[in-house]
């Protein structure tokens, strides 16, 4: 059985601890997540296992004849090749393999007298092509290729016209396609779109060999593994179970951890105290001294920053109307020929969480730029509601940070005054932690100043929040901050995410974009929304894009896959045109909404005129100097806000 075994491996940076005599076994069948706080050391061990850093200490044992492949989390670059051509790179040990049976059977036709040996090498090399994928490569690279999102128009594309996701994608296809005893994954998601990453969880799933990745999405991890790796100071512990049963476990210790912590703490702060009172008085000074050595002799109790929970919460959204915002007849083409979006209907009203769902290239983030007022060159109109307020975020706002400004003055020149002493925490929150707050803006790395520019836009007074792939560049603990910020926002929140677990934990609603079809919008979340997708006929066979087992789809898997079908081909006329009937409803009372939304953006605009003209009388000498004039002008001014409270 193929395995690699890594034992009490060590390593230090610039005198700092990594990793501490840490050992790990990895064989066939092992689906196991290495997580721990940002620097802990999850990437140096990965690229210890990979062979590509020597430890300092410990040692690295592989299988005799174990194929060991690993992803990095970005930096790979692809040249001078097709698309095709570059997947077709992961089978060059297959042309090697082929190459050496060549030399044999040249040698067996020249009377060789190792004729014996040379044929038992021959069958090796031979049985080792066979329980490879090498005679199915072709079926092979179309599946992986078409399943991590490329298009069959890609095929024959110069690598390098790719942008610097789908080079990640390109390498992470090459990694799978080599079929490895071992893979290492470091974050494989953090590119990839729901459809991809639905592809890559079935990938791992059916993956024979053993596997150990990093991941900074929970559902990703929860469908994919079967026990957990913490590194924490170095030292590296198991827990069994998928990720969620590893946070519940860690909390109930991390209880105790905490409890013990703040006596510790205590103890500290007492003797620190007679320290600090009694050192230089004669009669105390020696009980000083060693309560001294005694804190230095003191092992410290550390809480790990990925488990401690910290909650944000978005300062009060403004008032404003039970629409958030409308959009009608929304058409959008880069050509002039190919619409992007076309004709889409939209209602979004007040407290909503919408999901813009959809294919890579279906529209989705497009439509938000437009939603957002970032986009004009386009067909219909965008209706914000009676004092709707829009905060948009995208990965362009890092751009229009003030390069010169720290870090830490940034955010606080930003932040409301109740939440000023927290700042420190809510930067620990977005990564930014010890003296990481005190770089300039100019330094930092384009995803710090993405989650920079986030933080920012969440302190904001909106009410309105459009948000395309806000939890790129956060870990876990921090997508759980910014999650539960939202879900208490007392605002509309519309977004686009490719994290299945954050989208299931936000939306309310989903809208469906579709390259070439009408967007459908469907009540409920986002369960709910693939709940219909799976009623609905299947619009491919497999090969497209679903990863098949080798020797093809199961006979389980297959006559499901019937059965479903048979199953979808009995959907009735009557429920069709119920359906229909549904949408059209929906679309009524859509228009309905909006006609009262304008009527009530009439009153509201016409009260607002009477308080400001009410307000310029209170400022009348004449009226201001008489108490009983002006108490009944204020009065006026407070019965208007009332009524415009009532009405938003």
């Amino acid at each position: 059985m193929a395995s690699a075994q890594f034992s009490k491996v060590s390593c230090s940076f610039g005198g700092r601890v990594i990793l501490n005599s840490v050992t790990l076994h990895i064989t066939k069948g092992t689906k196991a997540a290495l997580t721990g706080a940002n620097g802990s050391g999850k990437t140096t061990l990965l690229k210890i296992m990979a062979g590509i850093t020597e430890p300092d200490d410990g040692s690295r044992a592989v299988e005799k004849g174990a194929r060991v492949s690993y992803l990095p989390q970005s930096g790979i670059v692809h040249k001078g090749a097709s698309l095709w051509q570059e997947a077709d790179k992961a089978f060059l040990f297959g042309y090697e393999i082929e190459r050496q049976m060549e030399e044999i059977g040249d040698a067996l036709k020249q009377n060789s007298e190792d004729t014996k040996q040379l044929l038992e090498r021959y069958q090796a090399l031979s049985d080792k092509l066979e329980n490879s994928f090498w005679r199915m490569r072709n079926a092979r690279i179309e599946q992986v290729l078409t399943g991590l999102g490329f298009s069959k128009a890609d095929f024959d594309s110069d690598v390098q016209k790719f942008s610097g996701g789908w080079q990640m994608r390109i390498a992470l296809a090459k990694v799978l396609l080599e079929n490895p005893d071992i893979l290492l994954l470091d974050e494989p998601t953090n590119y990839l779109d729901l459809e991809a990453r639905n592809w890559l969880e079935q990938f791992l799933r059916d993956f024979s060999g053993g596997f150990l990745l990093v991941s900074h999405d929970r559902y990703f991890l929860d469908v994919t593994i079967n026990c957990v790796y913490e590194l924490f100071n170095g030292s590296l512990r198991r827990y069994a179970g998928n990720y969620s049963a590893y946070e519940k476990t860690r909390e109930i210790e991390l209880e105790s951890l905490m409890a013990r912590y703040e006596r510790q703490q205590e103890e500290i702060h007492r003797m620190e105290d007679f320290i600090r009172r009694f050192g230089a008085k004669e009669s105390k000074a020696a009980a000083a001294q060693e309560r001294k050595k005694i804190l230095d002799k003191m092992e410290r109790i550390e809480i790990p920053e990925s488990l401690v929970r910290m909650r944000f919460k978005f300062p009060p959204a403004p008032h404003c109307g039970k629409i958030a915002l409308t959009a009608q007849g929304i058409t959008k083409s880069y050509d002039g020929k190919t619409r992007v979006i076309d004709s889409l209907e939209l209602v979004v009203e007040k407290g909503e969480r919408l999901v813009a769902a959809g294919k890579n290239g279906a529209g989705k983030t497009t439509l938000l730029r437009i939603l957002a007022g970032r986009d004009d060159s386009f067909e219909g109109s965008v209706k914000l509601g009676a004092g709707a307020a829009v905060g948009y975020f995208s990965q362009d706002n890092a751009e229009l940070l003030d390069e010169d400004a720290v870090v830490l003055d940034f955010i606080e020149r930003l932040a409301p005054l109740d939440i000023i002493p927290k700042v420190r925490d809510l930067l620990g929150s977005f990564l930014f932690r010890g003296d990481d707050v005190f770089k300039k803006i100019a330094v930092l790395s384009g995803g710090e100043k993405s989650r920079l520019a986030l933080l920012a836009l969440l302190l904001a007074p909106v009410n309105t929040l459009i948000l395309d792939e806000p939890t790129n560049h956060l870990d876990l603990h921090s997508k759980d901050v910014l999650l539960n910020a939202l879900k208490d926002f007392g605002g509309t929140v519309i977004f686009v995410s490719h994290d299945r677990g954050f989208i299931e934990s936000l939306a309310t609603r989903v809208l469906e974009l579709r390259a070439g079809l009408p967007a459908r919008v469907f009540p409920g979340g986002y369960g709910y929304y693939l709940e219909r997708l799976a009623s609905e006929p299947a619009a491919e066979e497999v090969g497209g894009g679903e990863f098949v087992p080798h020797g093809g789809e199961s006979a389980a898997r297959g006559a499901a896959r019937t059965k479903k079908v048979a199953h979808n081909e009995k959907q009735s006329a009557d429920e069709r045109k119920a359906q229909a009937l549904a949408y059209k409803q929906e679309k009524a009372e859509r228009r309905r909404l909006a006609r009262e939304e304008e009527r009530l953006m009439d009153e509201i605009a016409a009260l607002e005129d009477e308080v400001k003209a009410l307000k310029a009388e209170l400022e009348n000498p004449a009226v201001y100097a008489d108490y009983a004039k002006s108490a009944g002008v204020q009065k006026k001014i407070d019965e208007a806000a009332a009524a415009i409270d009532a009405r938003c």
